[in-house]
């Protein structure tokens, strides 16, 4: 076996079957090696947007993501979605080729320190060495994964992919978190004040969807008659047709206007799985453990200090869900409509029943689709109003970037996503700036036959940065471009192309698009500011 057989053979047994990238002579022995084990190697345009692609493979599979980037300019433009993974809690494996240590010695065209420029932004950066290759990729497929998700980056240099060695010894499984917090006193205090709460609300955040403990959460919340917001990233983890489903929360002014009188009211608060790491400054201390019972169930330690809780736990979950509730007696609980009259007036706070704007597009667009359809919003003003407006039924089926909201990510997670769940329908929101950071990936999307729905909100403006420059009373200064022609683009590209101004032209084109064995486009026109008032 080559060493990067043993690399691949891994993976493979780790669940891997996708990796992405754009490959370059240094890495074309792990190309061979992952495409011998099994694993399909899938040509992206950009490294960043291929590890989106790998993000929205995890998604739907569970498995971690692998980015393949060769050296110089290949590892530099991965370092953009690895941050993310990182603050996305993205379980991603970045594998970049280097330059063998001797060869270096006299020879830097193209080389860097990728160990030095990765390292901050994952959980480990390590140089793959010829002996023990299979104990260290068991190390950092287990340490991507364990606890809060994340990524690490692996570089291997060009003779190590192509050394032998002997038959790998076999994998060492995971460990898994605690199953449950600790029985003790502070177990028993949080069982006691659950009990005689009349006002509990959950806020359950990303560590839900990730540890697959949104089933759990969901018959929590019910036994116990206790609300849920979700953070961007956990909307669905309770169905949100639900009548204690109170929607999405993060970075909109707006829904927290909403949301905080709840949050004030509430007499026990459980953060299940929440990091803040999501959330607007405006969630900076929004609730006080010296008048509310405010427990905390976290996969990891959170060190942020946009909070305090009166009693933290850290183990699974699912599981700390289940102690928690365990022997306690559910009871009646929030007296009053606080709760349907919440949900009644976020139903239409962000226009969703205007004739057309930002929320009917995202309305009509729900409206026909299916109940699992998978949604990925890239950053700007319409993935607040969206992750606000966009009903999500169960998890993992609204992705986007919300630690490090970069632009640009929403089509390649639509393409990982379409990939490994063929059977699901799959939209990506982008405004007209993101779309055109990564308009070649409409060619990958092409080349793979994925019939995924892109919906663009042509406004030709980066329409947040405008908005915010226009509430500073700044000048407008580079937030305005021309229009483009995305219906022509598309059509050129292999695509559908549709120009919408009306819910029923969207309608029509999303019914056909869900039938179409190409992708479509449907180029949404609305007006500029159309966001005012509305996130």
């Amino acid at each position: 076996m080559r060493v990067a057989d043993v690399i691949a053979r891994r993976l493979y047994e780790a669940g891997v079957r996708y990796a992405f990238g754009v490959p370059g002579g240094e890495v074309l022995t792990l190309v061979d090696a992952l495409e011998q084990a099994g694993i399909r190697f899938l040509l992206a345009k950009h490294e960043n947007a291929a590890g989106f692609m790998a993000e929205g493979v995890w998604h739907m599979t569970g498995a971690p993501g692998v980015l393949v980037c060769t050296v110089g300019p290949g590892a530099a433009n991965a370092v953009n979605v690895t941050a993310n993974a990182e603050q996305d809690r993205v379980p991603l494996i970045v594998l970049t080729g280097c330059v063998d240590a001797g060869e270096a010695v006299t020879y830097n065209h193209q080389i860097f320190d990728h160990t030095r420029v990765f390292g901050p932004v994952t959980k480990a950066s390590v140089t793959v060495p010829k002996e023990n290759a299979d104990t260290l990729i068991d190390k950092m497929v287990r340490l991507a994964l364990a606890d809060r998700p994340g990524p690490v980056h692996l570089d291997l240099p060009i003779a190590v992919a192509a050394a032998e060695v002997p038959e790998a010894k076999p994998v060492r499984r995971p460990a898994p978190l605690p199953a449950a917090p600790a029985p003790g006193p502070e177990l028993e205090a949080a069982r006691a004040a659950l009990a005689k709460a009349e006002r509990p609300l959950i806020v359950a955040g990303l560590d839900v969807v990730n540890q697959n403990a949104s089933e759990t959460l969901a018959a929590f919340a019910r036994n116990f008659g206790a609300p849920v917001i979700a953070s961007y990233k956990a909307k669905g983890v309770l169905p949100e047709d639900d009548p204690l489903a109170l929607g999405g929360a993060g970075l909109s002014p707006l829904a927290d206007k909403h949301l905080k009188p709840v949050i004030e009211q509430a007499d026990f608060i459980l953060l299940a799985g929440y990091d803040p790491i999501e959330m607007r400054t405006g969630w900076r201390n929004l609730w006080d453990p010296e008048t509310q019972t405010v427990v905390e169930l976290l996969a990891a330690p959170e060190y942020s200090y946009m909070h305090n809780a009166s009693m933290t736990f850290h183990a699974h979950v699912g599981e700390s869900l289940k102690a928690l509730g365990d022997g306690v007696e559910p009871r009646a609980t929030w007296p009053g409509s606080l709760i349907a009259e919440t949900r009644s007036a976020l139903a239409g706070a962000f226009g969703q029943n205007e004739a057309w704007g930002p929320a009917a597009i995202t309305t009509t667009v729900r409206a026909n689709t299916p109940r699992d359809a998978v949604l990925t919003i890239d950053s700007g003003a319409h993935r607040i109003l969206a992750s606000q407006v966009w009903e999500a039924q169960v998890p993992h089926a609204v992705l986007q970037s919300t630690g490090l909201c970069t632009m640009g990510c929403a089509l390649p997670l639509a393409t990982g996503a379409a990939l490994a769940a063929p059977g699901r329908a799959v939209v990506a929101f982008t405004g007209d700036g993101g779309l055109e950071m990564v308009l070649g990936e409409l060619v990958t999307l092409r080349d793979l036959k994925l019939p995924v729905i892109v919906v663009v909100f042509v406004d030709a403006s980066l329409a947040l940065i405008e908005k915010k420059q226009r509430e500073m009373r700044y000048g407008n200064a580079g937030v305005d471009m021309a229009e483009t022609d995305f219906v022509a683009i598309s059509e050129a590209l292999g695509g559908r192309g549709v120009w919408c101004e009306d819910r029923e032209t969207l309608a029509e084109a999303v019914k056909a698009g869900l039938e179409a064995d190409t992708f479509t486009l449907c180029a949404c026109r609305i007006d500029r500011q159309s966001y005012d008032g509305r996130i």
